[in-house]
């Protein structure tokens, strides 16, 4: 049995380093598109925000309560309209008052933006939510590039400029009062209990894994359809391996059952 368990072991190592391989992939640095997560630090000093009347604010001391931070940019014809649109139906789901337990900072990582253009995003997304609100609780911004490339280094967001629009990934970034990184949600729908547990974890300061960060493994980003799609060959292959380990052990085990009669006798 123990030479079974050891035979296990090692057939399954290479299983096992493709999966953190994978996991080592998506928090690679170097990587161009996609979240880097940077769970545990802080949100720096000096990032300079445009309010929806025009007035310049610092991100670190508009952070005073549980926050979900998100990067879009206004103009965007791909993920940044179904990410908002979750991030609407969301808010409408949560038992959380938006503006008391937490806000949502939405900020366009695109420089050439001006506030107008986030002012009407702002009116239209706020009438997406299907319930009352605190509607100062969800504000909008632009800002100047330096700004922007220190908050996504920082919250380890990283996008591309391809002409004049950006290939980039959909997620929410949760923050505790005191500035800190504790949570990231990817994609464009959001379970409202995971939504509620990144606010509790915030205003904790509590740290917590991204649930659906297996999910990545499955799902590749598409840069023309900018969109996640399955990965088939990688779950194929995946599963094709999965399956021929269980058989291969099974065999093993099967073949010891039947000699072990024939010893005793």
């Amino acid at each position: 049995m123990k030479y079974i368990k050891r035979l296990t072991f090692i057939i399954l190592i290479p299983f096992l380093f493709t999966l953190q391989e994978a996991g080592a992939q998506s928090s690679d640095s170097d990587r161009e598109i996609g979240i880097v997560e940077k769970l545990n630090t802080y949100v720096p000093e000096g990032i300079r925000l445009i309010n929806s009347t025009g007035d310049t604010v610092m991100l670190k001391k508009t952070i005073d309560k549980p926050t979900i931070l998100n990067f879009v940019y206004y103009r965007c014809p791909g993920l940044c309209s179904p990410l908002m649109d979750g991030l609407a139906e969301v808010i409408s789901k949560t038992d959380l008052k938006i503006g008391k337990d937490y806000q949502v900072l939405t900020v366009s990582f695109d420089p050439s933006e001006p506030i107008g253009l986030a002012n009407k995003k702002r009116a239209n997304y706020l009438n997406q939510v299907n319930k009352k609100i605190d509607e100062s609780g969800w504000r909008f911004f632009v800002s100047d590039s330096a700004s922007i490339a220190k908050a996504t280094n920082a919250t380890g967001f990283k996008y591309k400029k391809t002409g004049k629009d950006f290939l980039h990934s959909a997620s929410l970034i949760a923050i505790s009062p005191e500035g800190k990184i504790t949570r990231y949600l990817n994609g464009t729908y959001f379970l409202p209990f995971e939504f509620k547990m990144s606010i509790v974890e915030a205003s904790e300061g509590k740290a917590g894994p991204t649930i659906n960060k297996v999910l990545q493994y499955c799902y590749a980003y598409d840069p023309e359809g900018q969109q996640y799609v399955l990965n088939i060959t990688k779950v194929a292959g995946t599963l094709i391996i999965f399956i021929a380990v269980v058989l291969f052990v099974a065999l093993v085990l099967k073949s010891k059952t039947k000699r072990k009669p024939q010893k005793e006798a």
